[in-house]
């Protein structure tokens, strides 16, 4: 079984919490806590490499990287 590392980024919302994973758009969840979107997107990008993989579409290669930036404010 081949692993794929893919960024998930998280946004905290008025109403709970949101997730997107940017190298496979439209991969996408929600939840009202950060717990529950966590388990959310797991299942909605498992979903999404099936569909992609059913219907013959290529899974594409996780590109994306993250980093914090910290800037001084003046």
């Amino acid at each position: 079984m081949r692993m794929r590392k893919y960024l998930v980024i998280y946004e905290k919302g008025r109403d709970g919490f949101s997730a997107y994973v940017p190298d496979l758009p439209g991969c996408t969840s929600a939840g009202a806590t950060k717990q529950e979107v966590e388990q959310n997107v797991i299942e909605a990008i498992t979903l999404h490499l099936e569909v992609m993989k059913d219907s013959g579409l290529q899974i594409p290669e996780p590109i994306s990287e993250s980093e914090m930036l910290v800037l001084a404010e003046k």
